[in-house]
């Protein structure tokens, strides 16, 4: 879902050595690809655009479209950015691959406008945004794949929401000392990360 020979100005990568301490210091963002069955043996693919708190696991911003077109990332992150409304001095880096979504000018002013870092990886390394990566497996695998097989992009949107919604707030993470991203988020005091 890729295209990182696009010309865009793109960015360092500004995580290397980050391990985050709180939510909202790092987001990580990865778009991949769903397949819709249009029958038995004919499919096509519509495409979700996550964000993801790097610090509370949590799916913070997502959007399902039928394309790989800047418009759905974009839905992604102002469904994200609510999240920060109102708060200042943040100090947050938004992470993703180089793809020309996350390069374009809209994205990019997005970030910019809210004093949000942008951080990209440097090569076409999926471990370089491996948190990402790691959650488009787990949402389309464990909680896609099983349910049933969307027909069309109206019915996967539903089987989307209801997967993220399950995923923060009803599956404890082993890396989040078996507490759901929502718990974590909402301020158990007692998570040590």
């Amino acid at each position: 879902t890729t295209d990182s020979r696009h010309g865009l100005p793109t960015f360092p990568n500004r995580t290397k050595e980050l391990i985050p301490t709180r939510p909202n210091q790092l987001w990580v963002s990865d778009i991949t690809y769903i397949p819709i069955w249009v029958d038995d043996i004919t499919y096509i693919f519509c495409y979700l655009s996550l964000i993801l708190d790097a610090y509370t696991e949590e799916i913070i911003g997502w959007s399902v479209g039928p394309t790989l077109e800047m418009t759905y990332p974009v839905e992604a992150l102002r469904m994200a950015l609510k999240r920060i409304e109102g708060m200042t001095n943040i100090n947050l880096i938004h992470h993703s691959d180089r793809g020309c979504q996350y390069a374009s000018s809209e994205y990019v002013r997005l970030l910019q406008e809210h004093d949000i870092r942008i951080s990209m990886t440097e090569d076409s390394n999926p471990t370089d945004n491996g948190m990402a990566e790691r959650v488009n497996g787990i949402i389309k695998n464990e909680f896609l794949e099983p349910l049933q097989t969307p027909k069309n992009l109206l019915e996967a949107l539903p089987l989307v929401d209801h997967a993220v919604r399950t995923y923060n707030t009803l599956r404890p993470h082993l890396s989040l000392n078996m507490r759901t991203p929502a718990q974590v988020y909402e301020g158990n005091n007692n998570f040590i990360g």
